[in-house]
């Protein structure tokens, strides 16, 4: 896999009040007083060797201290202002949002202070219906969302979970 590539998993369930997505926040000084737009699905680097679908699993089991499996459905690609190319699945499931449990990074803060300090990769966790997490999340990455509205939308209620193709949207093994 070419260096500069991501994997991630955009969790949803369905509530009476419709689709609601599972986004985090990132951790760390430059973004702690950053909202809309800041937000991201639980993804991370593709390590050497690594398929993106176990990269993009081993990612949110990194963010949120939960490990995910079931039917994982193939949203496409996206590539990033910084060139960097992110592989997302659509899983549905759910997840306590305030129980998120993140690995953690280490950066020189203040810059060329010489102090070392850890940051959680994620610093939080939220679910949000469709039209909110299109206002909070990265820019970017928002083509999922239209990805996961178009995978729900043309799927039948009997359909879902069976892993059928729906078009415009191709299962990635």
């Amino acid at each position: 896999m070419a260096s500069r590539a991501s994997a991630g998993v955009l969790m949803y369930r369905r509530r009476a009040s419709g689709v609601e997505v599972f986004l985090v926040h990132p951790g760390g000084p430059f973004w702690v007083r950053k909202d809309a737009g800041a937000w991201s699905i639980p993804k991370g680097e593709i390590e050497a060797g690594e398929q993106p679908l176990a990269a993009a699993q081993r990612e949110f089991a990194e963010e949120t201290g939960s490990a995910v499996s079931g039917e994982f459905v193939g949203l496409g690609t996206v590539r990033m202002r910084s060139g960097k190319v992110v592989h997302a699945w659509a899983l549905e499931g759910d997840i306590d949002a305030a129980s998120i449990h993140s690995n953690v990074f280490t950066l020189e803060w203040p810059p060329r202070s010489g102090r070392q300090q850890e940051y959680p990769e994620a610093d939080r966790a939220a679910w949000f219906p469709i039209a909110e997490a299109r206002h909070r999340i990265l820019a970017g990455q928002a083509p999922f969302l239209d990805a996961l509205t178009g995978l729900l939308g043309t799927r039948s209620t009997r359909d879902e979970g069976q892993g059928n193709e729906s078009e415009g949207i191709s299962r990635d093994e």
